[in-house]
């Protein structure tokens, strides 16, 4: 999954393909055709960051940046998600093309689950302790992987009641979103209680601000390399999708991992 950030704000490469403040949608549009050319299988476009800290936008300015980047991605061929918590954004991105609808807050609001059930799309259901205003302020589980895993289990029980077949669901543990440096090692070395629930797992490691710390505080354009490592132990733990801003090294380092965990599996079955 490539991301296709049309903000001004967020943490890695906010205001490289912002359509809020002057730029045309034609930048953020051939940034992502360009991930889709190199190899990613999904284009998840967001224009509300969901960095630490951040404010929320309305649903006119987040709807004026991704709704003709979603059309014109559709429109080339290219599987792309919309990255919303809000039903009326994910709605009109359906309409515009949009097949997956990425939900930060887990699918949390009745009104999501609808447009939903109702669309047909696919959808992921990311785990979120608070809001990204205050999710890293004093993030605390007594267990956070057994804690992110009934959450999600009882998100994704909650979207099949209201609609939603199990087949389109994926979950996401959220990693850096109310995660303290260790929650977020710990699930991901924890991945595959999460796997076992049955539905595909998506990881998002991309650039965060764990690996910088891992790294001493080198900024988020040099964690690439980190990010491939992290997601390479993510497919070992089972994950399904990896979302990345560095498509080619993602791409790569997903397929080595994979064609690693494939061959041991095949191993121990002979």
């Amino acid at each position: 999954m490539g991301i296709v950030n049309v903000t001004p704000d967020s943490f890695s490469d906010g205001g490289q393909f912002d359509v809020g403040g002057g730029l045309s949608h034609d930048r953020a549009t051939a940034h992502g055709l360009h991930q889709w050319s190199l190899g990613a299988d999904v284009l998840d476009v967001g224009g509300e960051s969901t960095r630490p800290g951040s404010d929320p936008v309305s649903v006119t300015e987040e709807l004026a940046r991704v709704i003709p980047v979603v059309a014109a991605l559709s429109a080339a061929g290219a599987v792309v998600s919309v990255d919303t918590s809000k039903p009326q954004v994910a709605r009109e991105a359906i309409a515009a093309g949009a097949q997956i609808i990425n939900d930060v807050t887990g699918l949390s609001s009745q009104a999501m689950i609808d447009v939903a059930a109702e669309t047909g799309v696919g959808v992921v259901i990311m785990h979120m302790q608070g809001t990204p205003k205050t999710m890293q302020e004093a993030p605390r589980y007594d267990d956070v992987v057994s804690e992110v895993r009934s959450i999600l289990a009882a998100a994704a029980e909650r979207a099949q009641v209201g609609g939603v077949a199990a087949g389109r669901i994926c979950i996401d543990p959220g990693i850096g979103f109310g995660k303290t440096f260790d929650h977020n090692l710990q699930l991901l070395d924890g991945l595959s209680a999460l796997t076992d629930l049955g539905y595909p797992v998506l990881v998002g490691t991309s650039r965060k601000g764990f690996l910088g710390e891992i790294l001493g505080g080198v900024p988020a354009s040099d964690r690439d390399q980190a990010t491939g490592v992290t997601g390479a132990f993510a497919i070992e733990r089972g994950a399904a999708v990896i979302r990345v801003h560095n498509v080619v090294a993602g791409t790569h380092s997903a397929r080595v991992a994979d064609a690693m965990v494939r061959a041991a599996r095949a191993t121990e079955h002979e």
